[in-house]
């Protein structure tokens, strides 16, 4: 999105687009109020590192400390990624807990129980609760060219600001493997043991991975894949132009449906908003469905013109994480799975 286009485009209509796909939903994502919070744990790398430190995030803003930030604060997504790799952040923002307490598919496999919970849906950020922290950092991803921080309330932005520096990583307009090497950077410069197996295995399993999904894209040219999401008034398909996953899947080969610009303009550039009367619009062979909790999950989908996509009646259906986890451990076996499906799809649309 240009500036002109992200001003017309809310923030609301921006948390739509998060991971390319809109979600009228994700506004009422399942969670606690602030108060409710979780409780705070240990925060800081796994070997944290002493004397000064800097990072130059994603906005060219580069932020400077005496030491290493201890005190880490960061969007949930970011939280899992430095999980990976060593790093133990203090408090968290964005899905974090599922209704039933247990940990959103956003947090991986962090111990939600082990940090202090700040928000859990869109708006939500307690200032006060943040303040207490002491945060030497926040961190969040970036959805659009203005360096808007991904969960962080429009309306107490100032507040927050003056609290902590902030790192900006994007994930805007840009193929995964971009992230994916800032994500490893941050982590290093935290103190994160990037020599460590779990690290570089994970490394090697993803480029591995990516061969194969290279080599499957290129055996079944004619296999369509459609990246969608689903709400309970509508259906969006997604494009490829903007989300860092489909943007780096198409590099690869895979053949995407691709919305018309034009159709995809209510959507920011992100996605077509169909109803569920024309959700056979496109033909695909394979769906990548939103595996968020916001979305409805495929299994509870009722929808008959759902139930009759080709797509649907062969179990040609699989998950995709619209908001990628920015860690090789948690990347490789999105890209597998995408392999593995063109692998074994049939031409069915």
């Amino acid at each position: 999105m240009s500036n002109a286009r992200t001003a017309r485009f809310s923030r609301r209509g921006l948390l739509a687009a998060g991971g390319a796909l809109g979600l009228g939903a994700v506004l009422t994502a399942c969670g606690d109020d602030d108060a409710k919070s979780g409780d705070s744990g240990s925060a800081g790398g796994g070997d944290a590192k002493s004397g000064p430190w800097s990072f130059e995030d994603d906005r060219g803003t580069t932020v400077k400390l005496d030491k290493v930030p201890a005190n880490i604060v960061a969007f949930t997504g970011v939280a899992a990624a430095l999980y990976d790799y060593g790093v133990q952040v203090k408090g968290v923002f964005g899905p974090t807990k599922t209704k039933d307490g247990k940990a959103d598919v956003q947090a991986g496999d962090m111990d939600i129980s082990k940090v202090t919970v700040l928000g859990n849906v869109w708006d939500q950020f307690n200032v006060e609760k943040y303040a207490t922290l002491a945060p030497d950092v926040l961190i969040s991803t970036m959805f659009d060219d203005a360096g808007t921080l991904w969960y962080v309330p429009e309306a107490s932005k100032e507040k927050i600001a003056k609290l902590a520096p902030s790192v900006g990583i994007s994930v805007y307009d840009r193929q995964l493997t971009a992230p994916l090497q800032r994500m490893w950077e941050l982590a290093e410069s935290l103190g994160g043991d990037m020599k460590a197996a779990k690290a570089t295995e994970a490394k090697k399993r993803f480029e591995e991975a990516s061969e194969r999904l290279r080599k499957a894209a290129k055996a079944n040219p004619g296999i369509r894949v459609m990246a969608g999401s689903a709400s309970p008034e509508l259906f969006y398909v997604s494009g490829t132009n903007l989300s860092i996953d489909l943007e780096y899947f198409k590099a690869l080969g895979v053949n995407f449906v691709e919305p018309p610009e034009k159709a995809k303009a209510e959507g920011g550039g992100w996605f077509e908003s169909l109803s569920w009367e024309n959700v056979d619009k496109y033909q695909a062979d394979l769906i990548m469905m939103d595996d968020r909790t916001s979305a409805i999950q495929p299994a509870d989908i009722t929808e008959a013109t759902w139930k009759k996509l080709p797509a649907v009646k062969a179990g040609q259906v699989i998950a995709r994480s619209a908001e990628p986890i920015l860690s090789y451990d948690k990347c490789a076996p999105l890209v597998e799975s995408l392999a593995e499906a063109i692998e074994k799809a049939k031409k069915v649309a």
